[in-house]
């Protein structure tokens, strides 16, 4: 996968978190957790952009492990919004799927950044 589509996928998946928060009903659980979601599952297209900027493999390293903890966060909280059934079924499906994926791929590359280190 070449690096801009990285960036343009994560870019992609911000936008769908705000879909996914703006479509959540006005209550105090769903307002929390609109918040949270939103901070996490918008940081990961921002910390790619300073991983791009890296001064070294092991910075390169720590911004991806933030990423991926943000990417967590999200998943979890994406869970969470899924059994109480705040999302319509689309957004659920969607958000979780992707949500998943980018896991694996920052997974994968901080293996594979650790190994050829």
């Amino acid at each position: 996968m070449k690096q801009f589509d990285l960036e343009e996928r994560l870019i992609e998946f911000a936008s769908l978190i705000i879909d996914v928060t703006e479509a959540l009903p006005a209550s105090k659980a769903a307002n929390h957790l609109a918040g949270q979601i939103l901070r996490s599952g918008t940081s990961p297209a921002l910390n790619y952009g300073e991983a791009q900027a890296a001064e070294s493999k092991p910075d390169f390293l720590h911004k991806h492990k933030i990423i991926l903890k943000e990417l967590r966060e999200t998943q979890i909280n994406l869970k969470i919004m899924a059994k109480r059934a705040l999302l319509s079924e689309e957004l659920k499906g969607k958000s979780l799927n992707e949500c998943g994926q980018l896991v694996a791929i920052f997974t994968k590359s901080i293996e594979t950044t650790k190994k050829n280190m």
